[in-house]
This record gives structure tokens, C-alpha cells and sequence, in this order.
């Protein structure tokens, strides 16, 4: 249980078999009228595929030793967290913002530049889904 991508694999299965579990709870319907539940379990069905890929291939590459930084965790925690609150009582755009820019100290490099075009991209798909789909989402 020290390879990487051997536990990165059961993660993906363990978190498609929730989501999938999950999605039973709602009509599946028809591929020519879907109901609700059809969309969640196409993805957990994806998912569980890359997972099991992931799976199968970490057993033919060299393997990488699984490590684990509390720091790491405790800032994506603290950006989901954050994300979260700041949505509800501000906006979402500050919110991705927020998210976009306390998510990536987690990683080996940091540029600003990158942040903009990555906040810059979740916000015009958040958009894309407030006007294309009609979700109600508190942008402003």
C-alpha cells in the first residue's frame, strides 16, 4: 500500500462506487429521456473506469512512494472550507477566487499569472452554467 498510484486508483474506484450508490436513490430513465439519476452514474461509471486503469497500471510502472503532507491537506480543506462560506455571504466569484488562489500554496509552484486564467476559467464556466443551464447561482 505504498504506491501512489495503486491507492490513487482505489480512491477513484471507492469514490465512484459512493456517488454511483448514491445516484439508485433517484430515477434512472432512458438514454432518450433521462431521469435525474442517469447523469451521476454515467460519471461514477467513468470515474470507476480511470480508476480501475489506474489500478491495473500502476502494477506495470515503476512505483512511486505514496507521501502525504498535513500541511497540503489542511489548505485544500481550509480552500474548500473557504470557498464555501465566502459563496454564501459575499459571491461566488470572490469565492472561486478564494479557492483558486489558497488551493495552489498546496502545490511545488505558484504564479499568480496561472491563478488569473484558472479563476478567470471557472468563472465563465460558473456563468456558463447560471445562463446556459439556468442553475441558480449567486455570482454577484
Amino acid at each position: 500500500m505504498n504506491n501512489r498510484n495503486f491507492v490513487r486508483g482505489l480512491c477513484l474506484m471507492a469514490i465512484a462506487l459512493l456517488f454511483g450508490g448514491v445516484s439508485f436513490n433517484y430515477s434512472m430513465g432512458e438514454l432518450s429521456r433521462s431521469g435525474p439519476g442517469l447523469f451521476p452514474m454515467m460519471v461514477s461509471c467513468f470515474l470507476f473506469v480511470i480508476g480501475l486503469l489506474t489500478l491495473v497500471r500502476s502494477h506495470f510502472v515503476e512505483p512511486v512512494p505514496l507521501d502525504y503532507s498535513v500541511k497540503n491537506i489542511a489548505l485544500i480543506l481550509l480552500s474548500l472550507v473557504g470557498f464555501s462560506v465566502i459563496s454564501q455571504h459575499i459571491n461566488m466569484i470572490v469565492g472561486i477566487v478564494f479557492l483558486v488562489f489558497c488551493s495552489t500554496f498546496a502545490g511545488t509552484s505558484y504564479s499568480v499569472v496561472r491563478n488569473i486564467k484558472i479563476s478567470a476559467g471557472l468563472i465563465a464556466v460558473a456563468f456558463g452554467f447560471q445562463h446556459l443551464l439556468g442553475l441558480n447561482l449567486p455570482l454577484y
